[in-house]
């Protein structure tokens, strides 16, 4: 995936960079940076000057029907509105012109995973804030598992982690793994420092709306490169077999 002088108004600033098969990016900065702005772009759902290409097409010549074959994205955290079960919803994410059976296998195994076994005949209105998020993104997943989509090339998560308990995000950095190993390309907004540095394969740090940095984790998240941009300074250190971003206070 390539971007070239990618922008949106005032809101983002022209962005030029590359993103390849298989890797975990983490687009990384304060509250109101651009993340969201930056993701939307990316994903086809937002005009603005510049170029996305996605296997070397630009995303704005594709239907949008070749567009949801090749990427998904989840939104920021919205309320359901929608008055159907859980196992409804799934089936409206999940490719079209697969088997039932391959179908049935994967929602057994994303649900198992995402712990919502005992949620697929519940009402969306009845979940909790947690367990929708949860269903959110067995719906993404859904729509871009290698088995039953063998296009699908993007997942754009915008804070996918909100409302998820810890056995939660290892769950779901387990899955997201499983998806870069099948060649995809992650790329989702984060908010904490050291799970990135510790998960992710490369970093895109935003700053006002300009893209500040990009490259492989370890390179990035140094602390006089986070220091401009969170206002604070870091110090890193090294614990067992990872490393820790630890905020210094005056």
């Amino acid at each position: 995936m390539r971007l070239t002088h990618v922008a949106c108004g005032r809101r983002l600033q022209p962005v030029s960079v590359s993103a390849y098969a298989g890797r975990l990016i983490h687009v990384v900065g304060p509250n109101g940076s651009g993340k969201s702005t930056l993701l939307a772009r990316v994903s086809g759902l937002l005009e603005g000057g510049g170029r996305v290409e996605l296997d070397g097409m630009p995303i704005v010549d594709l239907s949008a029907r070749d567009l949801a074959l090749r990427r998904a994205y989840l939104s920021q955290q919205q309320n359901p509105s929608a008055l159907m079960p859980v196992f409804q919803y799934l089936a409206l994410h999940q490719p079209k012109q697969v088997s039932v059976m391959a179908v049935d296998e994967v929602v057994a195994q994303l649900a198992t995973r995402l712990m919502l076994t005992d949620k697929l005949t519940r009402p969306l209105t009845e979940l909790s804030g947690g367990e929708w998020q949860r269903v959110r993104l067995a719906a993404v997943f859904l729509q871009v598992w290698p088995s039953l989509n063998p296009y699908a090339r993007l997942l754009v998560l915008d804070e996918p982690a909100t409302g998820l308990d810890v056995a939660q995000r290892v769950a779901l950095d387990a899955m997201l793994k499983v998806l870069c190993q099948a060649g995809l390309i992650v790329l989702a907004s984060a908010h904490d420092l050291n799970h990135s540095l510790q998960q992710a394969d490369d970093i895109w740090l935003i700053s006002k709306g300009k893209l500040i940095d990009a490259g492989d984790a370890v390179d990035v998240m140094q602390p006089e490169r986070l220091a401009p941009v969170f206002g604070i300074d870091f110090q890193r250190h090294r614990v067992g077999d990872s490393d820790w971003l630890v905020p210094v206070s005056e």
